[in-house]
Parts: C-alpha cells; structure tokens; sequence
C-alpha cells in the first residue's frame, strides 16, 4: 500500500498506541485482549483457526496478532476486539482480518468488488461450513464432486486470485497441507490427475498456507511440519527452537554489525543464530552493515568484520550496506512527515530527555507540515542553523514504553561518511534505517536480543505507519560473561590506554582475541546453540565455555612432554640408554585413537622431570615414566637414580610424571598463560570498570619440549601432558624465532596432572 495514502489513525494494528487523551473503558466483556488469538491446542487442525491465520498472512497482517493457547477453550478459535469483545469461529475471525486489511480488496480475498463474484466466495464458504459435521471421507468427496466440475478449465474456486472460498474448502477436506494429509486425501479420492489433486497441490505449496499451518501447529508440539516427504529439515540442534511461521525455502534472516569496531563473542552468537536459522529453513542469510553514524564508522573496522566473518566460517548469501538505501530512507521520512507523523524539533537535547522522562509534548509536536519540510530540508543541506533540528516520529508521549515517546528518527551530521563521503549531510537513527531497510531486503525474521524488547513495538510501529510488508522479531537473550566487558567503548579503551596489545590480544573477549586463545568453533556452535532459545539474560562463567571448547580439542589435540627449563631435577636412569645410542620411542600421539599417527620420543640415561613432581619421593618407590616405563628409585640423596622396572604395574603406581631426555640441543618452549582483565565478576550499574582492571594477567614459563614440537604450524592445538591444552601462536622457524604457545582454558579450577601454573587456572 502507498504509505501517503495511509490513515494515521489505523497506524498500527498491532501494536496498538492508544492515541492522547483516550478514554479508557472499564468494560471488558472478553479475556482476551485486542488482536489476541486463542485456540485448544489439543484441538485437531481443521478446528484451530486456519481459514484465519492464511487470511492474516496473505494480507500481510500476521505480525499484528498474538497468538496464544488456551488448553480450556472448548468452543473453537476466538480473537479479542478493541472494544473488549471477541470474535469467534474460525470463518468469522478470517473475514474480520480480511475487512480490516487495507490490502483485502487488492487481493480479491473475499470476492473484490464483484457482487456476482463475492456471492459465489460466500456459497462456497457457506457450503464448506455444512460439510464440518461430516466424517472426512465424506468431506473430500463431497467437495471433489463440486471442484472437479467447477476447476476444470480454472486455477481457484473463484476468480484468477486466492480467495476465502479456496481457504474454506481446503479447511472442509482437512487443510491437507502437510505430506501425509495429503497422501491421506489421494489415497481417499484414488484417481492423481483429477483437477481437485491439482487443486489440492497447489494449495499446499502457497507460502501462506504452509505459514499458517507452521503457526497453527506450533502452538502446542515441538515437532514442525513436514510439507514434503522428499524434502525434510535436519532436526533442531539442541537448545534451538523453531522459527514462529518459518517454512522451508522462505526464511530470510540478518546479521546488522556497526562497522564501529570488531566483533565479540556476543555479536558470535547473533551471527551463528542467524546462519543456523538460514541454512536449517534453506533461506538466505544478509550481512548488512549499519552504517549511518559517520561519527564512529570507518574503513578499517568494516574489513575486519569481513575477516572475522570467515574465522567464524560464516558466509553470507550478499553484503549489503544501510547507506545503500539512504535516499530511500529519506524519502519514507519524508512520506511520515506529509501524512502527519513525524515532525521537526529544535528542542535542546537535555530538555527533550526530561520532557520525554516527564510525558511532555514537544512545542513542536502539532507543527506544520509545511514547515516542518522547510526545517528537515535545512537540517540535510548541512547548514549550521539545520544542525538545531532533528527529525521525531509522532507515536504516543504517554506510553508507558519509553521507545515510543516521539524517537528522534533523523539527526545533521556534516562529517565525512566512509562510503558515501559528502554527498549527505544528514542520517537517519538505527530506529528508522532498521525496520525500512530489513522490509525491503526481504527479511523475514529479526532476530534481536532482548534489550530491544522495548523498541520491537517502536520497529512495528514504522513498518505499519510506512504501510511496508511486516518482518517477525526472534528475541533472544545477549551472552555476557563474568569479569569481562563487551562495550565497544570500553573495549576501545583497553587498546587506547595500552592493557592489551590489540583488537587480537587473547585476553580480549573479541571474536579474533578468543580464536587466538584456542576457541574451536564447532564447540563455539554447539555452546551458543545451548544457550539459542532463551530469553533469560545471564551473566556466563567462562569455564563453562572452555569446558564446551576442551570436548572438541581433546579429540584431536595431539600429545607431546616439556619440563620447566629452571625448576626441574635431573634423573639418571642407570640402565637407560646412552645419549650416543640416539635410542627413540614410538608411541601413539593420541592414546584413545591411533589413527592420529604416532611420533618419536628421545631416549636417555639422563631425564629431566619437574622439581614439584618429585618432592618427598623415597629410595625405593616406583614412579612411571609416562610413555616409557615404570622406574625404582635407587637412590635420592646426592642425585636421583632409578632403574627400569620391566614388568612394573603402571596401574597401581602412584607417581606418573612427565619428562624429557636431557640431550643437547634441546627445543625452548615459551608458554603464555591469561587471567580476566576484569577483577570483578559482575559490575554493577554504578561501578567504573577502570576501577577494577586486573594488574596481573599474563605470565611466561620457559620450558623445553619434544623435538616433535619443531614441526608445528601456526594455529594447531596440542596437549602438553599433565600441563594442559595449548595453542601454537608462533612456530618453531629459527633459534632468534622460537616455539611460543598460548594456554587454552579447560573449563577445571585446576591444572591437569597437578602442575600449577603461575596464575589462576581459568
């Protein structure tokens, strides 16, 4: 619809903003409030509401209705009306949506403006009623008599459009939109090639049908439909729910990044929803940057989103960009100010917070429309005295919902955008540039974190009163973790001021800093997919995000031995093999799975084992050494010395040690462990976060390794034994350019095999 031909008193159905200074009645003959819509969710399909929800998606209209369950109802479907009574039956509520929608008479859904034609939709409603007391096989049969004749040489029942004639006979032979309805109605009527299957068959497939079947069954089994036997999708991963409405081949989703500053782990989880959704409903997934504050965008973080996009394996069907559509934009800003509902505003920015805080009119507020084009045409031409005003929606300045006290939807910016340069002068608000641009690109999920529950009913509100197609909001709840800041302010402080060393610093909670660390990403998936389908915001302890990471390294991490270079006391194993016998081990680089291939360990006479591992031991005792041997000690007092114990039990032997033949040319180890930036868990409101920065969290240990450890790349992920998991951030390539490996949390308050290292294990 044309959005200057639009009633700003219908703006919006749902939500609905009672206008200034209504009454409020006391009245209220319906529990149900208005646009609420209630069924049994026990009742089989054909008695929930149908003919109504497809009537409500073809006009567009299914994002005005809450549709609720009532496992009391006994009476079939009833929706609430603004004047607090209801509407019931299945039929009745289809043809109240179909009246109201603007775009009713467009789609011809209840006949057009033929009589003849919207007589012959009513006798078919009305037929389709009468069959309801029928048994099924009656119903189809019944109605395969009337439409084999009457489809013949036609498409619909009646007409060249989808009429409620066509929805209410789909409904009397059992709404036979899922695979094995419809094999149930070819099984009952036999003959395939009948006008009624071809009917039947393409009923089925249309968008609406199959959207208003999702949302009927929805409500009360976890199960989704299946509308092709041939063609199913792979079941929810677990802790994801399913898409209100979504079918197969018609889900769109986006990811809106402000290219301001690199992503964190929270926008990691606002990116994998909406890829998990795309690919699982075989739709398409937009990455959309948000660009229209030239204030805080540049050039440098737009590439990094980019490249963090791909660590994250995420790739998007098409990048588009917000500034794309600023003339678009502008013009729908245009469109709510020559129909009355947005004005200009010169108020101080100090005085509009207290006036909005306060439930105050605007001076401004019943302005001209003339004049109000004369100041929004100053405010974008640059000029100084334009730089006073700001664009406001007209929405309600009682509401209880902040959002919606006249947002200011348009500001004057003169600096330089990124893209676009100079060519504007000034920029519409997220509130305005999101629910315009998400309409037109074909999104049909938002999915948004819960701290824009309140602006959901702002964004409907835009959409409505622009008269563009509806998009339904996902809400799901933001991921923060103790001791840790996800404020790109705050984040950008940490770099400014010199605590960090950049954007990748692995203590940073960005998405490039915890890949550095050691994330795997399939275990990022499946810890974010666990937390998907709440609402609830919590604040997360990192060990159990490590612990999730520690499941996927452990499979193939392979294994390896490094003994501190300082703290360590040598062994000399008398009957071990001499240094110049270059005696070598083989054995398995992961136990558990021998596929992962074997490598060589270094044989000596003389080990070097940790000084820890070995106080208190006794002449003697038995200790193994892991990979080798049991050994007795024979002696302590004046150097530690041992023999090889051929058939000792490794079982019940207590001490199992790590260890390293102490040859020549040994290979140094730099091993780098982090602590929380943060040394509160959880800040409070008042809290000053440069309060609380940790003065301690990186430490250095030099160890040496095996010589296996030569040939490690970049980025592999190993296991030091009894040490923990670590993470190659620097290879092996010369003397001067040595092995550096970062430690990978293991979701455990303490080290494995009991080697502490010099901060907190976590």
């Amino acid at each position: 619809s044309n959005p200057k031909k639009q009633n700003p008193k219908n703006v919006p159905a749902k939500p609905s903003v009672k206008p200034s200074g209504a009454k409020k009645s006391n009245k209220k003959k319906s529990k149900l409030e208005n646009n609420q819509l209630s069924y049994n969710p026990n009742a089989p399909l054909t008695e929930r509401p149908v003919i109504a929800l497809t009537v409500a998606c073809l006009t567009n209209t299914i994002n005005n209705f809450d549709i609720v369950s009532d496992h009391t109802r006994c009476s079939g479907p009833a929706m609430g009306l603004s004047n607090g009574v209801e509407v019931a039956g299945d039929t009745s509520i289809a043809r109240y949506i179909a009246r109201r929608s603007s775009r009713s008479n467009q789609h011809g859904i209840l006949g057009g403006d033929n009589l003849e034609q919207t007589a012959l939709v009513d006798s078919y409603v009305d037929y389709a009623q009468t069959l309801t007391k029928f048994q099924q096989i009656r119903r189809v049969k019944a109605v395969a008599a009337t439409l084999n004749h009457a489809l013949a040489e036609k498409t619909y029942a009646v007409g060249h459009v989808l009429t409620i004639a066509d929805i209410s006979l789909f409904s009397a032979i059992g709404f036979p939109s899922q695979a094995s309805d419809a094999e149930q109605v070819q099984f009952i009527l036999g003959n395939k090639s009948c006008p009624m299957i071809r009917w039947m068959n393409m009923m089925r497939s249309h968008p609406a049908v199959r959207e208003a079947t999702q949302l009927a069954m929805g409500i009360s089994i976890e199960n989704e439909t299946s509308f092709d036997a041939h063609a199913k999708m792979d079941p929810l991963v677990e802790g994801m729910g399913p898409l209100e409405g979504a079918t197969v081949g018609n889900v769109c989703t986006r990811f809106p990044p402000e290219p301001s500053g690199y992503l964190h782990i929270g926008h990691a989880k606002a990116v994998l929803m909406n890829e998990y959704y795309a690919r699982r409903y075989k739709g398409r997934l937009i990455v959309r940057f948000d660009d229209t504050n030239p204030s805080k965008e540049k050039e440098e973080f737009q590439a990094s989103i980019i490249e963090d996009l791909a660590m994250l394996g995420v790739k998007p069907d098409v990048i588009t960009f917000t500034s794309d559509y600023f003339e678009t934009i502008k013009e729908y800003a245009m469109d709510l100010i020559t129909n009355g509902l947005a004005y200009m505003d010169d108020t101080p920015q100090e005085d509009m917070r207290k006036e909005r805080m306060d439930r105050i009119n605007s001076k401004h507020r019943d302005q001209p429309v003339e004049d109000c084009i004369k100041y929004f045409t100053l405010m974008c031409s640059g000029d100084e005295e334009g730089g006073k005003w700001c664009l406001r929606a007209k929405i309600d300045m009682t509401s209880n919902n902040g959002t919606l006290r006249d947002p200011v939807l348009y500001r004057q910016n003169v600096l330089p955008h990124h893209r676009s340069g100079t060519t504007h002068k000034a920029y519409p608000t997220y509130d305005l540039a999101c629910p315009i641009v998400d309409s037109i690109e074909g999104v049909t999920h938002a999915l948004r974190t819960t701290e824009y529950n309140d602006r959901d009913e702002q964004y409907a509100w835009i959409q409505a009163a622009l008269g563009l197609r509806r998009v339904r909001v996902h809400a799901f709840a933001r991921m923060n973790f103790i001791s840790t800041v996800l404020s790109k302010r705050k984040l950008t402080w940490f770099v400014d001021n010199g605590h960090v060393t950049g954007w990748d610093d692995p203590r940073f909670p960005t998405v490039r800093g915890v890949i550095r660390r050691g994330l795997n990403l399939e275990a990022l998936r499946s810890f974010i997919c666990a937390q998907g389908a709440s609402r609830n915001v919590v604040v997360m302890e990192w060990k159990k995000f490590w612990a999730e990471n520690k499941k996927e390294i452990d499979k193939y991490a392979k294994r390896f031995m490094a003994i501190d270079k300082v703290e360590n006391v040598e062994l000399t194993v008398t009957d071990g093999p001499e240094e110049t016998d270059n005696v070598y081990l083989s054995t398995d680089y992961l136990p558990k799975d021998p596929s992962f291939g074997k490598r060589l360990i270094r044989l000596s006479k003389k080990v070097l084992l940790e000084k820890g591992d070995v106080e208190g031991i006794t002449v003697g005792e038995d200790i193994v050494l892991m990979r080798w041997g049991v050994i007795k000690i024979t002696k302590v007092e004046g150097g530690l010395e041992g023999v090889v114990v051929p058939d000792g039990n490794f079982k019940t032997t207590k001490r199992k040690l790590s260890w390293i033949a102490n040859v020549p040319n040994q290979l140094p180890v730099e091993l780098y462990e982090f602590d929380n930036l943060i040394s509160k868990e959880k800040l409070d409101e008042d809290d000053n976060f440069e309060d609380f920065i940790n003065p301690n969290t990186i430490a250095t240990t030099i160890v040496v390794g095996d010589f296996g450890l030569r040939n490690l790349q970049k980025g592999d992920i190993i296991q030091l034994e009894r040490r923990g998991y670590f993470r190659v951030d620097q290879p092996h390539t010369s003397d001067d350019k040595g092995l550096v490996l970062f430690m990978i949390p293991d979701g455990k308050s303490k080290s494995m095999g009991g080697l502490t290292g010099k901060l907190a294990h976590r």
